[in-house]
């Protein structure tokens, strides 16, 4: 039996991975003389007196195991449709919602169910909020608590210029970490199930490793965030595109493997260029607490979500064949069609996720062009794949083995040799503050 207690959790393990179980653990955070819970946190936590959560709620055991593998939230891609794919070929792999501003939650409060529901099978599954408003990030965590979400993760990463710029938050509050600090404590003053923060190394110029741990030493010090995702890449606010920002910016793993080092009491999910299932064991294998991979798990679902469970958690693999993936998800599919009104979601939308499902296989570009022309008149997920699957050779659909990606080496292979001298915390007045 092990135990593990960090960033939120306590890990009760046996050595046989499925009877693995965590339990949210809700240390009361007690915050630091030099920065102090904010007047504004402490008035909202009145939002908790007004909606009491049930208590029973903090003895909860939660029959999941920890997050070593997780699917980045990306927006337009990681809704509801997509999750339920992923979790059909991988049982552990943790999901996370796209990124709700917390405005939108706020603002739809008499429409949640399309914003918020999502199938118990989801599970574990995160919520990711964005937001620079104390008192509506305070009020959406106290709406999103009725639908059950795992943790509640804060978006400080994202560098689109419609959230960094006009919203005002995403990378942008990597540039105020006494902010950042103050909305973790109000998140968690209105939850009761872990908080984190996913982030960059860094924003624009401030991009030195002693200002990231700058940032991680003050986030954690004043409020109880134990659990950091980080985009191994800077963000760039100016002048090119997100999707620019996932490939210009280069990454730097030993300033995640630093983290590692310099902050022992805290976890760390690693994030960015991780394609394989064998470079997220590389990952942990070097020291890492968990590993996000976000656009390798949609552009290439099957292939790797496949060996997840088996290969990273030392669960059994599921013996589902690619078939029978797809009678689950069209039965799903067609279950929620039009239930947003005005048509939403059709056959379009919930076909999507599909289109890399078979990524590699013969005649793939032929499913494509058929499904493509079967959307102007199919009217049902099932007659869409009546027409179109037939023309997947058999043995891609009934064999059960995915195949194993190419190797591209080891990736961490020197990073030890390149991690920064230690951080020493530059208090009492940080860099970011």
């Amino acid at each position: 039996m092990m135990r593990y207690v960090g960033a939120g959790y306590t890990f009760i393990a046996s050595f046989a991975p499925l009877h693995s179980i965590a339990i949210p653990s809700r240390q009361q955070f007690r915050p630091t003389s030099a920065v102090g819970y904010p007047a504004s946190a402490k008035k909202l936590h009145c939002y908790t007196q007004t909606h009491k959560l049930n208590q029973a709620a903090l003895m909860v055991v939660a029959r999941y195991h920890p997050p070593l593998f997780s699917i980045a939230p990306m927006m337009d891609w990681t809704d509801n449709h997509f999750r339920m794919l992923a979790r059909l070929i991988s049982k552990h792999a943790w999901l996370y919602t796209e990124m709700l501003a917390a405005e939108t939650i706020v603002y739809q409060e008499h429409n949640l169910d399309r914003f918020l529901a999502f199938p118990p099978e989801q599970h574990p599954i995160v919520l990711q909020i964005g937001g620079n408003n104390l008192e509506n990030i305070a009020k959406a965590t106290q709406l999103a608590n009725a639908y059950g979400y795992d943790e509640i993760n804060l978006n400080c990463g994202c560098p689109s210029p419609r959230v960094v710029g006009h919203g005002c938050f995403g990378a942008r509050l990597m540039l105020d970490p006494k902010f950042v600090g103050q909305a973790m404590s109000v998140i968690s003053a209105n939850t009761n199930v872990p908080v984190t923060v996913k982030c960059r190394i860094g924003v624009d110029d401030h991009d030195s490793y002693n200002e990231l741990c700058d940032f991680i030493y003050k986030v954690s010090s004043t409020s109880p965030t134990k659990h950091f995702i980080i985009h191994s890449r800077k963000a760039l606010l100016n002048g090119i595109s997100p999707a620019e920002n996932r490939t210009i910016p280069p990454l730097k793993y030993e300033y995640f493997y630093g983290l590692v080092r310099d902050f022992p009491d805290l976890m760390f999910t690693i994030n960015g260029g991780i394609n394989s299932v064998e470079e997220v064991n590389a990952a942990l294998k070097k020291g890492a607490h968990g590993v996000m991979v976000g656009r390798a798990a949609y552009n290439n679902t099957w292939q790797l979500l496949r060996h997840v469970d088996s290969a990273v958690y030392g669960a059994p693999a599921s013996d589902l064949t690619r078939r029978q993936v797809l009678e689950k998800y069209i039965e799903y599919g067609d279950s929620v069609l039009g239930t947003n009104g005005n048509n939403r979601p059709n056959v379009r939308d919930i076909v999507k996720p599909l289109m890399s499902f078979f990524h590699a296989e013969p005649r793939n570009a032929i499913w494509k062009r058929k499904v493509d022309s079967a959307f102007r008149h199919c009217t049902t997920v099932k007659q869409l794949f009546d027409e179109t699957l037939g023309v997947i050779p058999d043995y891609v659909l009934d064999s059960p083995v995915a195949k194993v990606q190419p190797s591209r080496g080891d990736i961490f292979e020197n990073v030890h040799d390149l991690i920064p001298p230690p951080y020493k915390s530059s208090e009492p007045e940080l860099q970011y503050a």
